[in-house]
């Protein structure tokens, strides 16, 4: 077996990691365990939570890529069937169904890392036990709803109605595509608790998974409140800033441990966690040990975009059980309190967990003219042929150019010189920090793939290269090197200690002697300072992935797609590049990469949505 891994390991289907942890757990006379072990932790590495032994017969191993030696493996494992699997696999010691401490855990013909299982335990367990509706007089909370929402519309209010649903649970998922008035719905429901609250101290905390998204979330939020008739007193218990996931549980220096967890909780009542569909499985556990025992959590999102780059898609599990609709007490709940009926297809039976569930239907930013808000529609459906018909009906919000030609190509890198050009000139007129850094936030180039000349990568190095050629920066070949007033970067790893996290952007620029620093936004609307040199791992950001854009919104959004088709290019990877663009969507794609991606739902193993439809039900 070690052999046929080998040669899996050659082919590109399995990395070193992968091979090296089947050695770790399982011995060369346990062909059986090695191929599970060897595919468990490829699984793993792809961002699923467990491995359905079903991925272990001949016609799925290797997930079709490489039939003849799919078929060696399985031979080798002696042919077992799903039992035989499931009876190999739990006769040897590095596997349990649980009751155990071993390596692998083997629940439902899912095999686990035991730290994927356990996570999946706690975070299910939390948030399915937690369904039972909080006591509170419905009278001053219908009033309340009233004053801050507005009476009884012909159609249902959902902002409304998803207020209600949090404010009545001590856990509740809010899920909105964007413009559907996530912030506005938290504001005022952060509103109703206050005056609930009868302006005692109430300690909420804001939270996101990136500095950007966090920032965002602080803006917003902000502005939203500002709209609300407040007393003095109960504005003042409002957050005025939010905190990266990694900042609030305190994540320390080179080290996995968090200053926040089970044995020392989280000081605060009530917490927003904003983009939650970016919390991966591992997070979402360590938060959730984190919270106080009677905490309040709001989790926040859009369940159709991107799931984690690391394991899970918990909010999409999660979300699930929203279009099983409500109970009918639940259902006859929230229309006493906020007066709005709830359509008949919104009631039926399914596990409690989706009374603590909303989703926001209407969009407020994109009407029936905005061609970005119907192409993304069209792509969330999954319609190929309604997209294209989109992108054909000469919408002035939306471009898209076929990337067949060498052309197209230098179009496509002139396009980024005319963007990025508007804040380089404000660099070279010297501009203040601010307006510099909020004007690079009006474009954006995003990449699916990381190499290549459609990769971040590439695309940095030839947008740099047209930049200078237009006199917009200026580099030297000095030691400096890669630096120059306007550079761009983005963080790629976690540095705590000087506050700095994944995803966060900076801009380097002449401080008052005309030395380079590198200036990052904070979430509190300040702005940090960086010597080049103290930076930790970072890439220039002309180009990012459209996972590292989760969390951010730009004025002017460009997309470029290879010409060929490869499984990463998804459903959810284009609707989450389409919703970055808030005026002008410009697509560089082939026609059939576009329509290939559209009809590739991403899918994220896992057995959260199964835990939770077998701890309740009614």
């Amino acid at each position: 077996m070690i052999n046929i891994l080998n040669q899996a390991l050659a082919l590109g289907v399995l990395r070193p990691l992968d091979v090296q942890f089947a050695q770790v757990v399982a011995s060369e006379d346990q062909p059986a365990l090695l191929l599970a072990a060897a595919c468990l932790s490829a699984d793993a590495g792809a961002g699923h939570v467990c491995l359905l032994l079903e991925q272990l017969l001949p016609e799925n191993l290797f997930h079709g890529r490489q039939p003849e030696l799919a078929l060696a493996a399985w031979q080798a494992c002696g042919q077992p069937d799903l039992a035989g699997w499931q009876q190999c696999l739990l006769a040897t010691p590095a596997v349990s169904d649980g009751s155990a401490a071993t390596p692998m855990v083997l629940q439902q013909q899912r095999l686990y890392l035991q730290r994927m299982w356990q996570n999946e335990g706690e975070v299910a367990v939390f948030i399915g036990s937690e369904s039972s509706p909080l006591l509170m007089e419905e009278a001053p909370l219908r009033t309340i709803l009233d004053q801050l929402f507005g009476e009884t519309t012909a159609e249902p209010d959902w902002q409304k109605i998803a207020a209600a649903v949090a404010v009545t649970r001590r856990i509740a998922v809010i899920s909105g595509g964007p413009g559907t008035g996530k912030t506005t719905t938290v504001a005022k429901l952060l509103a109703a608790l206050v005056q609930l609250n009868h302006s005692e101290h109430l300690r909420i905390q804001l939270a996101a998974p990136t500095g950007k998204a966090a920032a965002r979330l602080t803006e917003s939020l902000g502005r939203a409140s500002q709209q609300l008739n407040l007393t003095p007193e109960q504005r003042a218990l409002f957050p005025t800033e939010a905190a990266t996931l990694h900042r609030l549980l305190g994540a320390q220096p080179n080290s996995q441990r968090m200053r926040y967890h089970r044995g020392n909780p989280l000081h605060l009542d009530v917490l927003v966690v904003d983009e939650a569909s970016m919390v991966d499985l591992p997070m979402m556990a360590r938060l959730i040990a984190a919270l106080p025992a009677n905490a309040r959590v709001i989790f926040l999102g859009d369940r159709d975009q991107l799931a984690s780059v690391e394991a899970g898609a918990v909010l999409g599990d999660i979300c699930q059980f929203a279009e099983q609709g409500y109970s009918e007490s639940r259902a006859e709940q929230l229309t006493r309190l906020t007066g709005c009926s709830i359509p008949r297809q919104w009631v039926g039976d399914g596990p409690l967990v989706r009374d603590s569930l909303c989703l926001l239907r209407k969009s407020y930013r994109f009407d029936a003219n905005s061609g970005i808000g119907q192409l993304a529609l069209a792509v969330n459906a999954g319609e190929a042929k309604r997209a294209m018909a989109v992108l054909n009906s000469g919408y002035a919000d939306v471009s898209a150019y076929p990337l067949v030609e060498t052309e197209d190509y230098q179009q496509l890198l002139d396009t980024c010189v005319d963007g990025y050009g508007a804040y380089l000139r404000l660099v070279a007129t010297g501009a203040g920090v601010a307006t510099i850094l909020t004007a690079f936030g009006d474009f954006q180039l995003l990449c699916a793939l990381r190499e290549g000349p459609f990769g971040v990568a590439g695309l940095n190095q030839r947008i740099e290269s047209g930049l200078q050629r237009v006199g917009l920066i200026q580099r030297n070949a000095a030691a400096a090197g890669r630096w120059y007033p306007g550079r761009p970067v983005m963080i790629s790893r976690n540095d705590s200690a000087l506050g700095l996290f994944n995803g966060d952007i900076g801009i380097a620029l002449p401080d008052e002697e005309g030395n380079l620093r590198v200036y990052f936004p904070l979430p509190d609307g300040s702005i940090k300072s960086v010597q080049p040199s103290r930076l930790p791992e970072h890439e220039t950001a002309y180009a990012m992935t459209v996972h590292k854009s989760q969390g951010s919104e730009f004025e002017h959004t460009v997309l470029v797609l290879p010409p060929d088709f490869l499984p990463l290019l998804t459903r959810e990877l284009l609707y989450t590049a389409i919703t970055r663009a808030r005026k002008q969507l410009s697509l560089y794609v082939t026609d059939k990469v576009l329509m290939g991606a559209i009809r590739t739902p991403t899918q994220r193993r896992s057995g959260l949505a199964e835990r939770l439809q077998l701890m309740s039900s009614s």
